[in-house]
């Protein structure tokens, strides 16, 4: 089967697309013909092994798991033994992060249990972006930040792949949203329904007076002190991925930073145990038109070399897609 493989840690130029074995499904396991796989951040880290925390489960000097790869949508194409949850040809959309990763190829093996069945109104690029970025903004508005109805939230990063799904889960749960993006993202951010939009290029939300129950940093470049005078007197800073010093401050000093007063950081790690939970509340919130995905652009897996140079230029605008032709 064709799939992108990476075989030392860099840029997208260390991807290749070539022929490997088709994965055979174990006890549990379901074989996924895969139409459409999403790129996330996290594959983006894991091919530059950066942060380099990365290389912890996935190789110090090159790639244990060579197939990138986290969101996929498609069909069933076999079943293992003992599979109840699933049965050939059921449409199904999930993520690969408990199964080795492999998304960026014809076919994936994964456990029953790390998809769902694919709401039947979605086309497999849509089901494909809400996996991982769907899963997570959800933890973070949920159980990291426990959103009440009427909370003011602000999100830096609302036009990004998670930004687009927090704001719009952030809304359901009944917050007041001010949204951070780039001048491109402003119509789009609006449309998921924001009540406020700053324009980060000319407009710093550390230098208002406005206070907030809760801010999300969705790759943050602030430091946690301003993010932390940002807030209310109990406000909660919900730190959702983020670069190498924005890492290690909040490891190291987090709980310095937040120790005086009711204010608090959190750093969002999913919970990968509710992953089917999860997918049933972001598919009771597509069904009640309360979320949607949102597509950048898609590329044939044939150019995945040149979907990831797109994804590192930044300023995409929700998901892009790899569609992904099997026989």
């Amino acid at each position: 089967m064709k799939a992108v493989v990476y075989d030392q840690y860099g840029g997208p130029e260390v991807l290749r697309i070539t022929d490997v074995e088709k994965p055979i499904p174990g006890d549990g396991d379901i074989l996924v013909k895969i139409n459409a796989a999403s790129i996330n951040s996290a594959d983006v880290r894991l091919m530059r092994a950066d942060p380099f925390l990365a290389r912890l489960n996935n190789g110090l000097t090159k790639p244990k798991k060579r197939i990138l790869g986290l969101d996929i949508a498609g069909t069933v194409e076999a079943v293992g033994p003992g599979v109840t949850l699933h049965a050939v040809s059921d449409a199904v959309f999930g993520d690969t992060f408990q199964d080795d990763l492999g998304g960026f190829a014809e076919y994936v093996c994964v456990n029953e249990k790390s998809v769902a069945k694919m709401p039947s109104d979605l086309s497999f690029e849509q089901a494909a972006a809400i996996p991982l970025a769907g899963i997570t903004a959800l933890q973070a508005v949920r159980d990291a930040a426990v959103i009440q109805p009427g909370q003011a939230v602000l999100i830096q990063g609302a036009g990004g792949g998670v930004g687009t799904y927090v704001v719009q889960i952030a809304k359901a749960y009944g917050a007041t949203v001010t949204a951070v993006c780039g001048p491109n993202s402003r119509e789009l951010v609006a449309s998921l329904g924001a009540d406020r939009i700053l324009d980060y290029t000319v407009q710093d939300f550390t230098r208002e007076e406005a206070r907030y129950d809760v801010i999300f940093g969705i790759n943050g470049y602030h430091s946690l002190p301003e993010y932390r005078n940002s807030l209310k007197p109990a406000g909660i800073y919900v730190m959702v991925g983020g670069k190498n010093k924005q890492i290690f401050d909040a490891l190291l000093f987090g709980r310095f930073r937040f120790m005086f007063g009711r204010k608090r950081v959190v750093m969002l790690t999913v919970d990968d145990s509710k992953r089917q939970q999860d997918l049933t509340e972001l598919c009771a919130l597509l069904a009640a038109d309360q979320l949607k995905p949102v597509i950048d652009r898609t590329f044939p897996i044939d150019d995945a070399v040149n979907a990831f140079r797109y994804v590192e230029e930044g300023h995409v605008r929700g998901k892009v897609i790899l569609t992904i032709a099997t026989a």
